[in-house]
């Protein structure tokens, strides 16, 4: 195959024509999701004089200011909400009934392998992990997909990465992509699809990939797809009891389709930490040994599913908190909440003197329920720590796994996890 896999996806939803890297095209798009603010987008719809035909395809998810934090935030969600009702919206995810969306819409089901979807949050790259070509837009372009069906795109020059080799403890997803943008930087990827294969991705779980098509916006790249492979497969039949169509499977293509490939053996990796200020500053977690922290938090788009709360509690467990250190837990969705509560791992939080808290985006967001005061520190499973991020620009945040995160939350300074657990 001399094409890449975001060309085969397009190429399904518009034409059917072979296409090239920098085509413009006009192309079906299978799914459009906003946010919070997503009644500003309604009324751009009314601006330009059009109808919003294609709710059907329309996914709402209320979770950055949640619960509202101002009354602006208040009007904003009271605004989509009425809009929601009066239009009959059928997939509207409003505060107590879903969670964050990115976590939201593959839990219901909503995201398939080689469907379009575009989404008014940056993170829309999220749904590459299960064989999607999704990518963030803004609200105009969010505007006219509801109205038409349709949204132009320029065909993307693609990197294919081939992770190879087995992931040793305490590595997850999270540490394959802060070496990756580490290797790329910040500007390394603009506007290009990066392409995920290899043997080793056969070791990652639905969790892993999840993180790091997520965070592949933080290179400023349009897309990042995982290949459509038994995991993709498994995770489909058991978890929503859908057959992946065999048209559907997709893989990597040829070297010669791609613009630049990039081997990368995980075989040695070591938990990594991003510093302050950008997600490439990568550093291991064993040479952060020292920096002290004020507070931690496991959560965000990025890492706030159930794997990832086992993996967080796994370290917590028996322990306490540093009394130095304040640990915020907010799970990704309610019924991530709900399965917290009942595998005991809500106690385990709770018992070590974590604040665990609903779904929302608000710390990592910078908006309410964890922001920072003037020269603390805070580790995080988000995916951004640019100056300022998750409160005042005099704080330093620093990215990392949620095994990392735990450990360092009861050391009370940034850690290995196996500098508590052993």
């Amino acid at each position: 195959m001399k094409s890449t896999i975001c060309q085969r996806i397009l190429q399904k939803h518009c034409s059917g024509k072979p296409l090239k890297v920098g085509d413009i095209i006009f192309a079906d798009v299978d799914l459009i999701m906003a946010t919070d603010g997503f009644a500003g987008i309604i009324r751009q719809i009314n601006k330009l004089g059009l109808e919003p035909k294609y709710l059907d395809r329309f996914v709402a998810v209320v979770d950055h200011h949640v619960p509202a934090n101002t009354a602006q935030a208040a009007n904003t969600a009271y605004a989509g909400r009425q809009f929601a009702l009066a239009s009959g919206m059928k997939y509207y995810f409003d505060v107590g009934r879903g969670g964050i969306g990115h976590h939201v819409i593959p839990e219901a089901g909503l995201c398939k392998p080689g469907q379009l979807i575009i989404g008014a949050d940056s993170h829309s790259c999220t749904y590459g992990a299960f064989g999607a070509f999704a990518t963030g837009i803004g609200g105009a372009d969010a505007a006219v997909a509801i109205a038409t069906g349709k949204l132009w795109f320029k065909v993307p020059e693609a990197y294919k990465i081939v992770f190879t080799g087995k992931k040793g403890p305490y590595i997850q997803g999270k540490d394959l992509i802060l070496l990756l943008i580490s290797m790329l930087g910040v500007d390394g990827a603009v506007y290009k699809a990066l392409e995920f294969t290899g043997d080793a991705i056969e070791d990652l779980n639905i969790s892993d990939r999840i993180t790091i098509s997520n965070m592949v916006v933080e290179m400023g790249a349009k897309a990042g797809i995982f290949e459509t492979d038994e995991v993709t497969r498994d995770y489909f039949l058991n978890t929503h009891n859908y057959i992946i169509p065999e048209q559907d499977f997709y893989k990597a293509g040829e070297d010669e389709a791609y613009e630049k490939v990039i081997n990368i053996d995980i075989s040695s990796l070591e938990p990594l930490v991003a510093l302050p200020d950008l997600p490439s500053n990568a550093a291991s977690a064993k040479e952060c040994k020292g920096i002290k922290v004020n507070q931690a938090f496991i959560g965000s788009c990025t890492n706030g599913r159930i794997e990832d709360m086992r993996m967080a509690a796994d370290i917590i467990r028996g322990r306490k908190v540093h009394r130095n250190v304040r640990l915020i837990v907010l799970p990704g969705t309610q019924k991530i909440m709900k399965q917290m509560i009942k595998e005991g791992i809500f106690d385990i939080f709770i018992d070590a003197g974590a604040i665990v808290g609903p779904p929302t985006c608000g710390p990592c967001a910078g908006v309410h329920m964890g922001l920072l005061a003037d020269g603390e520190n805070c580790i995080s499973t988000s995916n951004r720590n640019f100056v300022g991020r998750m409160g005042s620009p005099k704080a330093g945040i620093y990215l990392a796994n949620p095994a990392v995160v735990a450990a360092s939350a009861i050391k009370g300074e940034i850690c290995h996890p196996e500098e508590v657990v052993l």
